[in-house]
């Protein structure tokens, strides 16, 4: 338990912090999901822009390392690739 007052508000800012990289975090990986889970590859095509700025937006703030988003958005694009 913190003792100190400095060491409660780490406390309180790490939890909140916590909780907004959790949401960011699962917000993306469930829009990476629905763009595998997609068949349709102007639908695909059309979310892709979007799924690669929350990537690249997890990457930039440290959720993620630079180069497993260069991973997935590699990942997603061979899979619109071969959509037919």
């Amino acid at each position: 338990m913190a003792n100190t007052s400095s060491a409660k508000k780490a406390d309180r800012q790490s939890e909140r912090h916590r909780l907004h990289n959790r949401y960011y975090a699962k917000t993306t990986r469930n829009a990476i999901r629905d763009i595998r889970n997609t068949k349709d590859k102007a639908a695909a095509e059309k979310q892709a822009p979007a799924v690669f700025a929350m990537i690249d937006k997890l990457a930039k703030i440290g959720l993620i390392h630079k180069n497993k988003a260069a991973n997935l958005k590699s990942g997603i694009q061979v899979y619109i690739n071969k959509l037919a």
